[in-house]
């Protein structure tokens, strides 16, 4: 009998960082109300565009992330980049963005969605 490969080709893949997924669910959003083109629909991810609400809602309400955190993240997300910690005007949004990827991060990949 020859081993088999356990990987299937429709199986969900996984976010690389917090970052990847935040602006894949920004964008899926924009899909889903009509202001942008899908172009990769056949990708299957590790979660839905509402699992993401749901988690972000349940940090927020939970003190995790901050109105702060959450306005800068809608912000950058629009402009499709993350704030730079070296450009003068962006260095404080740069510091809330790191800490709000990192408590994204930490609980996607506690829901097996980041690698």
């Amino acid at each position: 009998m020859t081993p088999q490969n356990t990987s299937n080709a429709y199986s969900p893949e996984k976010f690389q960082n917090a970052e990847q997924l935040w602006f894949w669910f920004l964008y899926s959003r924009s899909v889903q109300n009509g202001f942008a083109r899908n172009a990769n629909a056949a990708t299957r991810r590790a979660c839905e565009l509402l699992d993401v609400e749901t988690l972000v809602t349940k940090l927020y309400l939970a003190g995790d992330l901050t109105d702060e955190q959450l306005s800068v993240m809608k912000k950058f997300g629009d402009r499709r980049r993350a704030p730079h910690q070296y450009i003068w005007a962006e260095n404080r949004a740069a510091a809330l963005w790191r800490g709000a990827m990192e408590t994204i991060g930490a609980a996607a990949k506690q829901r097996g969605w980041i690698e």
